[in-house]
């Protein structure tokens, strides 16, 4: 994949003027013009991952580039989980590479201890 800008004037669909705008992602800028996403802004610099896997860190970037499989989640001005391929850039716009969270353990019906509140076993007596 190259990385190139093509002038929003010459967008055949909705032609129109733009202007320059710069994000952050972990502190560091990134430069691009007004209609790109932040995917995009990120690609045309050059960045082609900004999160990585929980399982086996291994580089996540844009994979459908149409908000369907959420490779391209970061945080955005704290925000969680957005897909970067589907916001719009806004000049000053701070991203951060997200850490999936820790996951939340789920109690088993089946295995649960079912003490009553007198603290009895299910079933006892007294």
């Amino acid at each position: 994949m190259s990385a190139r800008r093509i002038p929003s004037s010459t967008d055949a669909v909705r032609p129109r003027a733009s202007g320059p705008l710069s994000i952050t992602l972990d502190g560091e800028s990134f430069d691009g013009v007004d209609g790109q996403t932040l995917a995009g802004v990120l690609l045309g610099c050059g960045r082609m991952s900004w999160r990585a896997t929980s399982s086996g860190a291994r580089p996540r970037g844009v994979f459908c580039g149409i908000g369907v499989c959420f490779d391209c989640i970061a945080e955005v001005n704290g925000e969680r989980d957005v897909r970067l391929c589907q916001r719009r850039a806004s000049n000053g716009d701070e991203l951060r590479t997200q850490r999936d969270l820790p996951p939340v353990p789920v109690e088993d019906p089946d295995t649960a201890d079912h003490a009553d509140p007198a603290g009895r076993a299910d079933g006892a007596t007294s």
